[in-house]
């Protein structure tokens, strides 16, 4: 029982870490006038989103963490750091190319804690592949909006 009470709580943590992220760097006028691609979608899309995938973060991340899989639990950090970075670094500083930085280096963080658990935590690895594909998305999105602007 004291194990999902922990999952439960580090649920509450990283979603609350991702929701604090999220409103103070919400998209403003400066993101409002950049030029977008085509296949951008609307601004309310990016919350129910990001909300399903912290939950798979966390609930894998918990995972690792109760493993004791200090390789994986370091990737996951690391990943979880260019994570909370990206937003503050674009809409915050409205530094479009350097976040493009930021969301590779995080997308090569995901898929390299993928690879790093594969063996011992199928689930957890699994549970990444629906962040790796947004993220991948969202580094389009991020490539689009710097070749636009």
């Amino acid at each position: 029982m004291m194990r999902y009470g922990r999952l439960v709580l580090f649920v509450i943590a990283v979603l609350g870490a991702g929701f604090a992220i999220g409103y103070l760097n919400r998209p403003d006028a400066w993101y409002a006038a950049l030029g977008k691609p085509a296949f951008n979608p609307p601004n309310w899309v990016f919350a129910p989103v990001w909300s399903i995938v912290y939950l798979l973060i966390a609930v894998a991340g918990w995972r690792v963490r109760e493993q004791g899989s200090s390789s994986g639990w370091r990737l996951w950090l690391a990943q979880m750091a260019l994570n909370f970075a990206w937003s503050p670094i674009f809409f915050g500083l409205h530094q479009p190319g350097v976040a493009l930085a930021v969301i590779v280096a995080l997308l090569l963080a995901i898929v390299a804690f993928q690879i790093a658990i594969w063996k011992a935590d199928r689930i957890s690895a699994i549970l990444f592949a629906p962040y790796a594909v947004w993220v991948a998305f969202a580094s389009l999105l991020n490539f689009e909006i710097v070749r636009l602007n």
